[in-house]
């Protein structure tokens, strides 16, 4: 492999771990703080894409239309808790399981009522439409680099308020004891209330900066909502830092998997199977740290 090669590769690989972390963190935050296993993460991630083709179109920019979304899905987040999520606290997970699962069902209709069921796709703002020359034959597109910047400025952003700040002080102690924060006479509804809406902020807006790079789809929060699951056992359930190192490895697994060719007594194993490597990579952690890498130690 070409060293001009080899850069794009590895740009490509951060830059899909970065938005699986994006994607996953808030995953992690809603299942590490509230308990709540939410199967209809990646239909946020679906609506995200969705909100930024639709208010593209009418806005007439990918600027407006994000901040727009944004706005609209901590609204969307903020009601599903108030109305459904906020009913599954103190009971099975298999509650959980079933509503979130209703949820997906009704996202689809909804989607197909609202936006049809087309393919889409998002124009890249003129801002950041350039490419930077690798070599002289190969260049790597700015918005892509901009997707990693902005991804990790988010996950900075995310580690200051957990780790830093007031809020996350109570963010993390509602996690350990939902009554004793609520006994202080802290709102501990409000603060559930308030992280499930950033979850599925970060998983539409997640879904707005992917569209320009990915078509726009029905069913597309599907298939991320599997790989999102992954990285969440491969880092460790309720680590964000175990989601951001977990989603970086699947994305360097995946991208060279697919790009590699690796032959075994004749068998052609990559780029073949590629599609097995994500999940290979799994249960080699689990083998070795069934918590996952960040995850709290099992006794």
């Amino acid at each position: 492999m070409e060293l001009g090669t080899l850069a794009i590769q590895v740009l490509n690989s951060v830059q899909y771990g970065l938005l699986l972390f994006l994607i996953a963190s808030g995953l992690t935050l809603i299942f590490g703080i509230m308990g709540i296993i939410n199967l209809a993460h990646g239909s946020f991630y679906m609506v995200g894409a969705y909100l930024a083709w639709s208010l593209a179109e009418h806005l007439g920019s990918l600027w407006l239309a994000i901040p727009v979304g944004i706005a609209l899905s901590v609204a969307i987040g903020a009601l599903l808790e108030w109305l459904l999520i906020s009913r599954l606290y103190r009971r099975d997970h298999l509650y959980q399981v079933l509503l979130t699962y209703g949820l997906i069902l009704i996202a689809e209709e909804l989607r197909s009522v609202v936006w049809g069921d087309d393919v889409h796709g998002v124009a890249v703002p003129v801002t950041l439409s350039a490419s930077i020359p690798l070599t002289e034959t190969l260049s790597y597109p700015v918005y892509r680099l901009w997707i990693s910047a902005v991804c990790i400025v988010l996950a900075l952003g995310m580690y200051w308020l957990i780790a830093r700040t007031r809020i996350g002080m109570t963010i993390r102690a509602g996690a350990s004891n939902r009554e004793m924060v609520a006994s202080l006479g802290i709102n501990i509804e409000l603060v559930y209330r308030l992280v499930f809406a950033l979850g599925v902020a970060l998983a539409a807006f997640a879904g707005m900066i992917a569209a320009p790079v990915s078509s726009v789809f029905p069913g597309m929060g599907n298939q991320v909502l599997i790989v999102c699951f992954v990285v969440v056992v491969i880092g460790g359930i309720g680590s964000v830092k175990g989601a951001l190192v977990g989603a970086l490895l699947i994305g360097f697994v995946d991208t060279f998997g697919k790009v590699a060719e690796v032959s075994i007594g004749g068998l052609r194993v990559l780029p073949d199977l590629a599609g097995m490597s994500i999940y290979v990579l799994m249960a080699v952690v689990l083998l070795w740290r069934p918590e996952g890498i960040f995850g709290r130690r099992l006794r």
